[in-house]
């Protein structure tokens, strides 16, 4: 027998059944009753809240032969008919696929014609709001005065999106997010028809992470029937890809406590583990408010005790108005992440900032008493990661531009492949411009990338502008041939190069000044930085 998925084979077949809407189908029951039934409807709401089902049984309804206080019966041959898609006069269009108005005109067309076994003929237009202009109007007369045997419903998650000519003309019902307890009782008759061993807190998740949508919940359910044993509530974390509630709380933790290194590790962790970094914040977002909360009343539902006293602990730490200002941080990061195509550089960036500002809150907040004493230096060196993070995701936003597409950086990187080898230049004069800041902090990031040597040389250098795209490195004590040797090395030239981009924000050129006379010029190799950055970068030319 063919598999059948839950949410289609436990869709509701009565108005009874209709989870969490009573408000809708008390008054759809009340005009079939009375015989009041409108000619058009309009079901607006969310995915998975019931309004395809509603519309099915409403088109069966006012069509069965054996009605009972408003519910079909389901067993006469219309009901029949209509529930196995063999009856010809409930015709269900998808506006998504079919929103021209050569297709709105063929209904147009048909609506002429009476029904071949029921009473009316029934059109239910999905995603209704995806008709085109054109399609709008032309549906629009047809359903102002349809003929006596024509109803028509329409269903939309986008009312806002319907020109106002439609919505005058139909009844509308607006169908709202389905409560978690209804979500859990109607998973508790599923999985008891289905015989599926489940643990309360399980469901209890599901629900939550359904957000009001029914058809979601048993989505979730169904994925998680595929593996072995009992389904319990960290089955459902690691299906979904919800990080566990142990990083959460150990990044919050590294938050609040000013940890940089800790939350940075956490982070690598929950990547590691393959989880998706827009889950990840929504959590940290979640059990920050769950954290306010619990600092405001004291109760929170969903955690074990165990969770609790974590929470507790990390409450009894800080303030309402701190917590108040990471949730907004973080709410603002979700949004410009949504935009970005570098999520993580975004979020990090974030994460060290937010353990910033708490610090100098947590100074602030104590100074007085002199519970709090931070050296400056630990201070300049975090102020540094944050702005090289920053520089970073700018040079990555400057070099992607005058991006037109992948081709078009993979030509012109198979291009500077070819380029690589030293020039010696001379000059009688060469003019050094305004020097660059934080060089024997770059010299420092080149020694922890592994390059010993290379930096050792570069300690008795400076470094100059030429001119807006070049960088000199004057070695005013000279260069040896050995010395010469090591800084020519495609490697260590390329690592000069990264290191000095990320500095300055934009892909740089660096050329190697001896004695202010002669120029040691490397070509501009931009496809190293794309290396040692991870990302495609394509060279304006």
């Amino acid at each position: 027998m063919e598999y059948t998925a839950l949410y289609r084979k436990f869709r509701p077949l009565r108005f009874d059944e209709i989870v969490g809407q009573e408000h809708i189908v008390k008054t759809l029951k009340n005009e079939l009753i009375n015989d009041r039934v409108g000619h058009a409807y309009l079901f607006n709401g969310g995915r998975g809240t019931g309004k395809t089902s509603a519309a099915k049984i409403l088109a069966r309804a006012v069509n069965c032969l054996n009605p009972k206080d408003g519910e079909p019966c389901n067993e006469c041959v219309v009901c029949k008919a209509a529930l196995d898609g063999s009856l010809t006069d409930i015709v269900e269009m998808d506006a998504a696929s079919n929103n021209s108005v050569e297709d709105v005109r063929a209904i147009r067309d048909e609506v002429n014609f009476l029904p071949t076994v029921a009473k009316y003929r029934v059109y239910i237009i999905d995603e209704v709001h995806m008709l085109s202009t054109g399609a709008f109007n032309a549906l629009l007369k047809t359903l102002e005065e349809p003929p006596a045997h024509v109803k028509f419903i329409l269903a939309t998650t986008e009312p806002q999106k319907l020109p106002a000519t439609i919505l005058s003309r139909c009844q509308r019902f607006d169908f709202k997010k389905i409560s978690n307890d209804n979500i859990e009782k109607r998973l508790n008759f599923v999985c008891e028809q289905s015989n599926i061993d489940i643990t309360a807190e399980a469901k209890k998740l599901i629900a939550i992470l359904a957000e009001g949508a029914m058809r979601d919940a048993l989505s979730i359910l169904e994925r998680c029937m595929q593996e072995e044993g009992k389904i319990t509530e960290e089955l459902v974390k690691e299906l979904v890809g919800i990080p566990k509630t142990e990083s959460v709380n150990k990044i919050t933790k590294s938050i609040l406590e000013k940890d940089t290194e800790m939350a940075l590790q956490t982070i690598n962790e929950v990547i590691a583990e393959g989880k998706d970094i827009n889950n990840f914040l929504w959590e940290i977002i979640k059990y920050v408010k769950d954290i306010l909360i619990f600092k405001t009343n004291a109760q929170l539902e969903i955690y074990s005790e165990k969770e609790k006293n974590n929470i507790k602990q990390l409450a009894d730490s800080t303030t309402k108005e701190k917590l108040i200002s990471i949730i907004y941080n973080l709410s603002n990061l979700q949004n410009d992440m949504k935009w970005s195509t570098q999520k993580l550089i975004m979020f990090q960036v974030e994460i060290i900032k937010l353990c910033n500002e708490v610090m100098h809150n947590n100074t602030n907040d104590h100074e007085d008493n002199n519970q709090v004493n931070i050296p400056q230096k630990e201070v300049e060196e975090l102020n540094y990661k944050i702005n090289r993070l920053e520089k970073q995701m700018t040079l990555i936003l400057n070099s992607q531009e005058g991006e037109k597409s992948i081709n078009d950086s993979v030509k012109k990187t198979n291009k500077l492949q070819s380029v690589g080898k030293t020039e010696v230049k001379k000059s009688a004069n060469i003019k050094l411009g305004e020097k660059i800041q934080n060089w024997p902090k770059i010299i420092d990031q080149i020694k922890q990338e592994g390059r010993i040597s290379l930096s050792s040389i570069l300690m008795s250098s400076s470094a100059n502008k030429i001119n807006d795209m070049t960088v000199g490195i004057n070695f005013e004590n000279g260069l040896t041939p050995f010395r010469k040797e090591i800084l020519e090395k495609p490697e260590n030239m390329s690592e000069i190069v990264k290191q000095v981009s990320i500095e300055l924000g934009k892909p740089m050129r660096i050329v190697l000044v001896d004695n202010n006379e002669e120029i040691v010029a490397k070509t501009d190799n931009f496809n190293d930085i794309a290396k040692g950055l991870d990302m495609p970068i394509n060279i304006i030319e």
